[in-house]
């Protein structure tokens, strides 16, 4: 989630199950529990997003892994002689 979007969001209350020695740990580090929580849930669906992402391309990655290993790169960077 973009920046702009994280600050557009409208938040609501939800209930949340958490280890209580987890939520003790975060309340004497005096941790923001709400927005660790949003945090790990943000990266938890960024996460999900790129595995469906490489499952769902995953033949046009192998394809194209293929034709480099038998035809190489279409340009040669300066830094290989």
């Amino acid at each position: 989630m973009h920046t702009s979007e994280q600050e557009n969001s409208k938040r609501r209350p939800i209930n949340l199950t958490i280890r209580a020695d987890l939520l003790k740990e975060a309340k004497d580090l005096k941790l923001n529990a709400s927005k660790a929580a949003e945090l790990g849930i943000a990266n938890a669906v960024k996460t999900a997003r790129e595995e469906t992402w490489l499952a769902e391309n995953k033949k046009a990655l192998q394809a194209h892994n293929q034709r480099i290993d038998n035809e190489g790169t279409l340009l040669t960077p300066e830094w290989i002689d």
